[in-house]
C-alpha cells in the first residue's frame, strides 16, 4: 500500500467515527428541544517550515479540530464551538447553544438552507492531493529557493522562503438529513528578499500555490523572480500627478475585482452599506466583459461539491455582457432581500473571465504613456460610496516600453467608474485563488504622486 493510500485509508476510518458523532449529535439536539440544527467540522493536518538566511526559522506541525453547532428553536438561534469532537463534549456544547437560542430574540430570516436545495448528489474534483514530503525535504526546498533569491549582490536581506502542506477534511451535517464531506489538499512554496542601493531598500516576494503539489512552479522558478521582481524596483522614483492608464498586474487586479464581489455580496446588500446596491439589470462592466463562477473545476483552490450551509453550488453567470445577472448570496442574507441562496455561504467559487489574446507585454505596448501597478498598499476604499485611493508601487511607461521604477504614487478614483474603464484583461491568468485573473488595463485613472 503507498503511502498515499495509507494516508486516505487511515483518514477515511477518522471520518466515519466523526460522522457517527455529528449523526448522534444531531439527534441528541432535537430531542432536547431543537427545531432543526446544523453542526460543521473540520480536520486540518500538516505542517510548515520557514528558513531565513541559509538557516531553518520555524516549523510548524498543524493538527487542529474545530467543530461549530448552530441550533434553532423556532427562528430563534444560538450557537456554540469547540475543538473535541468526544460525544460528551459536543453534547455539552449542544447545551450551550441551546441555551443561548433560549434568550434569543427571533429573526424570521435565520434557519436552515431549504432542504430541496441540500447537494444530495455531488460530483469528485480531485481536491485531495496529498504532497508525500516530510519536514527536512521542505526545508531544503525552502533553503534552496532563499539561495536562489539571493544570489545577487544587491540583495542585501532575507524575509525568508516558506514551504507549507496542509490536509483538510471537511464535514457538514443539519436535520435535512443531509451529510456531505470532503476532503482537499493546499500547498505553498513562497519567497521575499530584500535588495538595496544607495536611494535605500526595496523589498517584494513571488509565490505558487496549489492542491496538487505536481502542480507548483519550480522552486528556482519562485526564487528567481522573487529576486528579479526585488531588483527591478531599485532607484524607484515618484511622479507628479497625472492622469493616464493604468494596468495592474494579475495579483492586484484580483483586488480590484475583489471590491466589486464584496459590494454584491448580499450582507452589504441587505445593510444597505455597499455602492452596488439595487444593481442588479445593470451594466457594471464594458459589453465586452463577462464574469462567470464555476465551483467544479478538478484541482482548483476554490471549488467545492457545496457551500458552508450544504447547499449544492452550481456554475453560473454574474455578469453577461457588462450586465449584472445575480448576487453572492447565503441563506440569510437571500431571505432578508426576498431572495434564493447562491450557494456561497463561505465564499465564491472560481471566478473566471473571458479568455485574452494580450499578454502583459501586449498590454504596456497598448498602454502607450502610463503606469503599471505591482503593488497596492493600504485600505482607502470605502464600500458604501465606491470612491478608490490607495497607495502604490509599480513602473513608469512610455511609448509602451518600461522606463523605471516609481514609488510613493497613489492611485484614485470611484469604482463605478473604474469597472467602467476597464480596457482589456491579459492572458498572464494567476489561478492561485479564488479569482482567476491576468492583468487588467484600465484608462484614465487619477495617479498622484509627490514630485514637483
Amino acid at each position: 500500500m503507498s503511502k498515499h493510500e495509507t494516508v486516505t485509508a487511515a483518514s477515511t476510518t477518522e471520518t466515519k467515527e466523526i460522522e457517527e458523532v455529528i449523526t448522534d449529535a444531531i439527534q441528541y439536539a432535537k430531542k432536547h428541544g431543537a427545531d432543526h440544527v446544523e453542526i460543521s467540522a473540520r480536520n486540518d493536518k500538516g505542517f510548515s517550515v520557514s528558513a531565513r538566511l541559509g538557516d531553518i526559522e520555524t516549523l510548524e506541525h498543524h493538527n487542529q479540530r474545530a467543530l461549530a453547532v448552530t441550533v434553532y428553536r423556532g427562528k430563534a438561534k444560538g450557537s456554540a464551538n469547540c475543538n473535541d469532537i468526544r460525544s460528551s463534549a459536543i453534547n455539552d456544547v449542544i447545551d450551550a447553544a441551546l441555551g443561548m437560542a433560549s434568550f434569543t430574540a427571533e429573526d424570521e430570516a435565520s434557519g436552515l438552507a431549504d432542504a430541496e436545495l441540500m447537494a444530495t448528489n455531488y460530483p469528485e474534483l480531485d481536491l485531495d492531493q496529498p504532497w508525500g514530503i516530510q519536514p527536512d525535504q521542505a526545508l531544503q526546498i525552502a533553503m534552496q529557493c532563499e539561495q536562489t533569491a539571493r544570489a545577487d549582490e544587491r540583495i542585501v536581506n532575507s524575509e525568508g522562503a516558506s514551504v507549507s502542506t496542509i490536509r483538510s477534511e471537511a464535514i457538514y451535517a443539519n436535520s435535512h438529513d443531509f451529510l456531505g464531506r470532503y476532503t482537499s489538499t493546499r500547498h505553498s512554496i513562497s519567497c521575499s528578499v530584500v535588495a538595496a542601493d544607495k536611494q535605500g531598500m526595496q523589498r517584494d516576494y513571488w509565490y505558487s500555490v496549489a492542491r496538487d503539489a505536481d502542480e507548483l512552479d519550480a522552486v528556482d522558478i519562485i526564487g528567481l523572480k522573487a529576486r528579479e521582481r526585488t531588483l527591478r524596483r531599485l532607484n524607484a522614483r515618484s511622479l507628479s500627478t497625472c492622469e493616464v492608464p493604468v494596468l495592474f498586474e494579475p495579483n492586484v487586479a484580483r483586488s480590484i475585482l475583489g471590491h466589486f464581489f464584496s459590494a454584491i455580496n448580499g450582507g452589504s446588500l441587505y445593510r444597505d452599506a455597499s455602492f452596488l446596491t439595487d444593481s442588479l439589470g445593470q451594466k457594471i462592466f464594458p459589453e465586452w466583459l463577462s464574469i462567470s463562477e464555476d465551483p467544479h473545476i478538478k484541482t482548483a483552490l476554490a471549488s467545492s461539491p457545496f457551500d458552508a450551509e450544504g447547499v449544492r453550488t452550481q456554475a453560473r453567470d454574474i455578469v453577461s455582457d457588462g450586465v449584472l445577472q445575480g448576487y453572492i448570496l447565503a441563506s440569510y442574507s437571500a431571505r432578508k432581500l426576498g431572495m434564493t441562496t447562491t450557494g456561497n455561504s463561505g465564499g465564491i467559487h472560481n471566478i473566471r473571465l473571458p479568455e485574452s489574446e494580450y499578454s502583459q507585454d501586449d498590454l504596456i505596448k497598448q498602454m502607450g504613456n502610463g503606469v503599471l501597478v505591482t503593488e497596492l498598499i493600504g485600505n482607502g476604499v470605502n464600500p458604501v460610496t465606491g470612491d478608490y485611493s490607495r497607495g502604490a508601487a509599480g513602473f513608469w511607461v512610455e511609448n509602451g516600453e518600461i522606463q523605471y521604477p516609481v514609488q510613493e504614487i497613489t492611485i484614485a478614483g470611484n469604482l463605478k467608474e473604474m469597472f467602467q474603464r476597464i480596457k482589456a484583461i491579459g492572458n498572464d491568468v494567476d489561478t492561485c485563488g479564488g479569482i482567476h485573473l491576468g492583468s487588467m488595463l484600465m484608462d484614465q485613472l487619477t495617479v498622484a504622486g509627490s514630485a514637483e
